[in-house]
């Protein structure tokens, strides 16, 4: 008995979502302009974390499927990656503007440039 549900489980496969049917998702290309380095990737994350919470909330937040990707940061540059849905990235922009500053220095978050497929903005924007 236990072998048989073991072969049915195996014999239905689940159908993969059609692209028509996934959602769309952006990555956007970010630069911390500050005197000092920020060298923790979790700070980083954080810091987007929270300003994406103020601004958004949690729904919009949780609808905007932000992504801040840890191997995309180079801690050298002070640039990083954040996969987002394509309907909000202007809402993300906006969130990271609203960054002034991290353990009392004052730093700028600037949006360097967003792209549909993530090969294209790592050579185009973070190779730089």
């Amino acid at each position: 008995m236990k072998n048989l549900l073991g072969r049915c489980l195996l014999a239905k496969k689940i159908k993969p979502v059609l692209p028509s049917l996934r959602e769309k998702k952006r990555y956007l290309v970010f630069e911390i302009i500050s005197k000092k380095d920020i060298k923790s990737f979790s700070d980083v994350s954080n810091l987007i974390w929270q300003s994406s919470l103020s601004f958004l909330g949690e729904v919009e937040t949780a609808k905007a499927g932000i992504w801040v990707l840890p191997d995309k940061w180079s801690q050298k540059k002070q640039k990083g990656m954040i996969k987002v849905n394509n309907k909000y990235t202007d809402n993300l922009k906006t969130a990271l503007t609203l960054i002034k500053s991290f353990k009392r220095q004052q730093i700028i978050i600037k949006s360097v440039g967003v792209s549909g497929m993530i090969n294209k903005a790592d050579k185009k924007y973070l190779a730089m």
